[in-house]
């Protein structure tokens, strides 16, 4: 019990980030880039996903994995709790698994670079943890091989550009995980600027200078 009160902010933070993350995944970014439809490809869910990473690395290099992974666990259950009420329950199966299964590969990787360069541990665990959360939400939450779960079946042979090319279709919801994987990417290498402004005040205190 001792544990959960200094973590306790980032219980509620993360489970904040992922109830949105899993409401705005429904809906497609509107408007065109360079003759691309980003509503092919993105949807709003994938800007604000990413940041869940940044929270679990922060509570991980301040705390340890024992904490990181409590902070996902208390996370994962009220996230997938708000979603059924935010989102459709098959949203709300596939983000629970999908986040579950990231963020614990996360919480591993994180703390097997620990000792490294400071931006190596939430840079690499950051695109592991990426990579599985969008083939497994995606997965589960669109494709055919899912149908049945619940609503949203449509997506599962709606065709789309693939990644905007002229020649290439795909299955919109494969267009989607293309499109909001590499905003992840590029959102989670952004957050290495808050996380390096963060790391002084979150280091524990026999390793801060």
């Amino acid at each position: 019990m001792q544990i959960l009160r200094p973590v306790f902010p980032f219980m509620i933070l993360m489970a904040a980030i992922v109830a949105a993350s899993n409401y705005l995944v429904q809906f497609p970014v509107e408007g065109m880039l360079g003759g691309i439809n980003l509503a092919d490809i993105l949807t709003w869910g994938a800007f604000t996903y990413p940041v869940a990473f940044l929270v679990t690395d922060l509570t991980n290099r301040r705390f340890g994995p024992r904490a990181a992974r409590l902070v996902v666990a208390a996370g994962f259950v009220m996230a997938v709790a708000l979603s059924i009420w935010l989102a459709s329950p098959r949203i709300a199966i596939a983000s629970g698994s999908a986040f579950l299964a990231a963020q614990l590969l996360d919480v591993s990787i994180f703390d097997r670079l620990r000792n490294r360069i400071w931006w190596l541990p939430p840079f690499v665990s950051t695109v592991f943890g990426s990579c599985l959360d969008t083939v497994i939400f995606f997965g589960l939450a669109f494709s055919q091989a899912a149908n049945g779960i619940g609503p949203g079946d449509a997506f599962a042979t709606e065709v789309a550009p693939l990644m905007g090319a002229f020649a290439l279709e795909a299955p919109r919801w494969v267009s989607w995980a293309l499109g909001d994987l590499a905003v992840k990417l590029c959102v989670g290498l952004a957050m290495l600027a808050p996380y390096g402004a963060l790391l002084p005040t979150l280091l524990p205190r026999s390793q801060r200078q």
